[in-house]
């Protein structure tokens, strides 16, 4: 189906066609009359299925046709996203969409300026697309307010509620009107997703595009069954394949994702990181240059990669098997996007083979089976004597701590794999945030971390991240200055920064 049958405005229309959009997708096609209408929404959807647009298109329409004048410091429509590449990516797609109208499109997250977020709002902002622990910040400081919200969109709602941002959501529908449109979209509807959807929604048009936890139809699934010290010879013989265009390789902490690039290097093989300990600035370079194709691999962690929406990703590599299924879902879902085909491959260790097992149950298909490339011991050995000329001895993995204090149970029965702990996982001590069973996910990168735990080496550098602290921690207790009570800092909340 055409675009311009969905009943959109003619500059609408236009920008679509600027962008080479004729065909609408399932999701736009099913989504965009009953916007249009002002009904609310609960959309089931895989990112790369055209979400975005499948949102963005009728809110600007209904925006413009309102013709209100957004106020000082306030917002007409919020969009709130899970990280900071996503809540660019989408920033970035509703300047495309609107380039023909006057609407006004800005973005706060963490790890920027509040004084630029500050000057930015002043003025006030039409379509503003935060993290929720930076728009707490900005509102708890008086730079913004929520009252003439008219359309409230949450994105990647069941990554948000993996990332414990639960509370600050519904901080946040609190401050919004009630007479407002509510537009809700998850990759999957677990139960406690749809309490949280029956809770912000009022009478929703439901549409579901893809049976929920599925893969895409569009990738070749192949799995190789490797020593965990073997891998790094094994990814770098798969990326000296000349089919392997442009490439994602996933990683599940932090310093994996690091030393994968340092090693990679010393085999001549170039490739940027993008994680929570990286600046911001940084994440922007290493995304840049993937897209624009100067560097044709990126190591990420689950994390930092929920926002990546690249065309052209040939191939997604596994280098370690996630411990939540469904995190398996949303990497192989970065390549095989806007109808292309894709390969994802997968690095499984014996320790890793009950995540296999679960990825397998929640897809509902086996994995092909690859073997180990002719000669691979020799080649690995050769890999690896190259990389002593130039760094000595490969760095170590990192060896998994010896957890303090009692033990306590974990979201999975299966032993967590070597290598470090997920990127923003840590140890709780205290009460569970309302209630409510602990998230099977990672934190998100850099987010508050609960009293008692310590990141490895201390507290990483840069900005604290974005993230609001957990019902039932005590603010301030840990501070080196001396306890300021719940407000830790004085002048109101630490700046915020996924």
């Amino acid at each position: 189906m055409s675009f311009d049958n969905l009943g959109l405005a003619e500059p609408l229309v236009r920008a679509l066609a600027a962008k080479n959009y004729t065909d609408a997708t399932p999701i736009q096609r099913q989504s965009i009359p009953p916007l249009l209408e002002g009904n609310d929404l609960l959309g089931i959807a895989q990112t790369g299925t055209g979400k975005t647009a499948a949102f963005m298109l009728p809110s600007i329409q209904r925006l413009r046709a309102a013709n209100e004048h957004v106020r000082p410091r306030a917002c007409r429509m919020l969009v709130l996203a899970p990280t900071r590449e996503l809540a660019s990516q989408i920033a970035v797609s509703a300047r495309e969409y609107g380039r023909f109208t006057k609407l006004s499109v800005a973005t706060v997250f963490g790890g920027t300026s509040v004084g630029k977020d500050r000057a930015t709002l002043v003025n006030g902002i039409d379509i503003l697309v935060a993290t929720p622990g930076r728009l707490l910040d900005l509102i708890e400081q008086r730079y913004l307010t929520l009252g003439d919200i008219e359309i409230l969109v949450l994105d990647e709602a069941d990554q948000m509620l993996d990332l414990g941002f639960i509370h600050a959501l519904r901080k946040i529908v609190k401050l919004v009107p009630k007479s407002r449109q509510t537009l809700f979209f998850s990759a999957t509807m677990p139960k406690a997703i749809r309490e949280l959807a029956d809770q912000f929604l009022t009478d929703p048009v439901t549409v579901s595009v893809t049976p929920v936890a599925t893969t895409a139809e569009r990738v070749d699934q192949f799995v190789t069954f490797v020593q965990q010290a073997e891998k790094q010879a094994l990814l770098t013989l798969t990326l000296q394949d000349p089919a392997v265009e442009r490439v994602l390789v996933f990683t599940r902490t932090k310093h994996g994702a690091d030393r994968v690039v340092k090693l990679l290097a010393a085999n001549g093989i170039a490739s940027n990181a993008i994680h929570g300990n990286k600046s911001q600035g940084q994440r922007e370079r290493a995304l840049s240059e993937f897209k624009s194709g100067r560097a044709k691999i990126l190591v990420a962690t689950d994390i930092a990669a929920r926002g990546i929406d690249v065309s052209g990703v040939s191939h997604v590599v596994n280098f370690e098997l996630p411990n939540v299924p469904e995190q398996y879902v949303h990497r192989i879902g970065r390549t095989a996007r806007a109808g292309a085909s894709g390969v994802a491959i997968s690095f499984c260790a014996e320790d890793e083979r009950p995540y296999l097992r679960d990825i397998e149950k929640l897809t509902r298909q086996k994995i092909t089976i690859q073997p180990l490339p002719e000669n691979f011991l020799t080649q690995a050995n050769t890999l690896k004597a190259q990389r002593a000329k130039v760094i000595g001895a490969d760095p170590a993995p990192r060896e998994e701590r010896q957890q303090r204090g009692p033990a306590r149970p974990r979201a999975t029965h299966h032993a967590r794999p070597t290598g470090g702990r997920p990127e923003g996982a840590g140890r709780s001590a205290g009460p569970r945030p309302e209630g409510a069973a602990r998230p099977s996910g990672p934190r998100p990168e850099g987010a508050a971390r609960p009293q008692g735990a310590r990141p490895e080496g201390g507290r990483p550098a840069g900005p604290r991240p974005e993230g609001t602290r957990p019902e039932g921690a005590r603010p301030g207790s840990n501070n080196r200055r001396g306890g300021r009570g719940r407000g830790g800092r004085p002048g109101g909340p630490r700046a915020a920064a996924v």
